[in-house]
């Protein structure tokens, strides 16, 4: 969204919050110093073992720079691009074997640093947004999604996971901001638990790509909600917001 947004040239200011902490630090190493990103990115093979080896890494060991290479070496190299951590908290996808990853897309990572000048970016929860929000500003939720099934269950972005109590506390904080005057908007799975936090909320289905999936027949286009806590005073603000969610995800 933020990415997409800053291409049309609407971001004037911004501020990026996640809880992983590994993607904040790429981010900011991009920021500050993305030909040192680039430089490890350079040294790196694509090969199997080499991969296991730097999976090995404890990331917390490697400067700034390095610690971003290999995170981004990491998820363009692993299982389909998937993003997962043990209860440890440590990176364990398996090697992805593709005949040309591109995690030396140098042109790319360039823009992403441009993009970032002057984005504040923070490691913390969702809900210390709370403490800055005002009437105005807009906030965009995108957290792991509430399982569309038992077997569509994965929320391991982070050790601690994302549960449905989680999804609750998250649904408050929308309806908080909501009466606050900003405009949130939120992305998550068409489920009935979902449909159910969200009742009174402007809601919008739209589909998206779905690349991860161990039944290749279940990749493709999936629903998905987008809930807004204001209502646009024209149907045409849905459609455009429709079309660039489904283009950008």
């Amino acid at each position: 969204m933020f990415f997409a947004l800053w291409r049309e040239g609407r971001i004037r200011q911004a501020v990026l919050s996640d809880i992983n902490q590994e993607l904040i630090d790429t981010y900011r190493a991009l920021q500050q110093d993305v030909e040192s990103v680039i430089r490890w990115l350079e040294q790196y093979p694509y090969s199997r073992e080499f991969y296991y080896r730097l999976r090995e890494q404890d990331p917390w060991t490697l400067p700034l720079a390095e610690r971003a290479a290999r995170m981004i070496y990491l998820n363009k190299t692993g299982y389909n691009g998937l993003y997962r951590v043990n209860k440890q908290g440590k990176f364990n996808v398996p090697f992805g074997r593709y005949k040309h990853p591109n995690y030396k897309d140098f042109t790319n990572l360039r823009a992403v640093a441009r993009a970032l000048q002057g984005v504040r970016l923070v490691c913390r929860s969702f809900e210390w947004v709370l403490e800055e929000a005002q009437a105005g500003d807009f906030v965009y939720f995108d957290p792991p999604y509430d399982p569309v099934s038992r077997t569509a269950n994965f929320t391991q972005y982070h050790a601690s996971g994302f549960s449905r109590t989680d999804q609750e506390r998250l649904a408050e904080v929308f309806r908080l901001l909501a009466r606050r005057g900003v405009f949130v908007m939120l992305s998550n799975a068409d489920t009935p638990f979902i449909r159910s936090l969200y009742e009174g909320f402007s809601v919008l289905e739209v589909r998206a790509p779905r690349f991860i999936n161990s039944n290749p027949k279940g990749r493709g286009m999936h629903p998905e909600l987008l809930i807004l806590g204001y209502s646009p005073t024209r149907v045409g603000l849905l459609l455009e917001a429709q079309e660039e969610y489904s283009k950008n995800r």
